[in-house]
């Protein structure tokens, strides 16, 4: 009989995990303001591996970036209820994360542009491809030199801290302009200007390394 009972409260436990999995994000957030501890779990599951990501290349230090991650959410939990629930829950998760790593950043004593060293351990397997407005630069060529996922993450590194924020969060995470501005704090003019000079600054970085 227990045996049968817990397997009645797997059961029902899968199918909480799939109905929350079905929601999105401003729901989740409102389940979880309204008591339902799970839907935390899943706004978490949902944005770790995104914001792991995301701080790594932008710190170069996969342990430091999960460490930043953990803290990121610790903050998403104890100020979730101050949420303007009218914005994207993913930029204002970004945002906390944005502040996170520059606060990391600003706090080493050592080159920024020597941050990324560690970039190179530890790759995802499943790292998206860059998108390139420069047709020079079409991920169809630049792929097919093995030695593409190094060389892409070596020139990244050395883009100055400002136009390396905006470049991974436009070319490696997908961000629209409007999401980019609202996580770096600065106006949509600016966002398009570092961009544009930090694919400027990358397409001369990474040509030399591809010959």
């Amino acid at each position: 009989m227990i045996k049968v009972l817990s397997r009645a409260a797997q059961s029902e436990a899968r199918s909480d995990r799939q109905r929350l999995a079905e929601l999105d994000d401003s729901e989740l957030v409102a389940r979880f303001l309204a008591g339902e501890k799970r839907a935390f779990g899943e706004l978490t599951n949902r944005y770790q591996i995104r914001l792991l990501n995301f701080i790594y290349r932008t710190i170069g230090d996969r342990d430091r970036a999960e460490d930043l991650v953990q803290e990121t959410f610790i903050r998403v939990y104890r100020h979730l209820h101050r949420f303007d629930q009218s914005k994207k829950f993913s930029t204002w998760v970004y945002t906390i994360a944005s502040n996170l790593a520059k606060n990391e950043l600003r706090n080493r004593s050592r080159n920024p542009l020597v941050l990324f060293q560690t970039i190179l351990k530890n790759r995802e397997a499943d790292q998206r491809p860059l998108e390139w407005e420069d047709n020079t630069y079409r991920p169809d060529d630049l792929f097919r030199k093995r030695h593409l996922k190094e060389t892409v993450e070596r020139a990244v590194a050395q883009l100055p801290e400002h136009h390396r924020v905006v470049f991974v969060l436009r070319e490696m995470e997908g961000k629209t302009y409007e999401e980019i501005a609202e996580i770096t704090g600065v106006n949509l003019g600016t966002v398009k200007s570092r961009l544009n000079r930090a694919r400027n600054n990358f397409a001369q970085l990474v040509a030399p390394m591809l010959e």
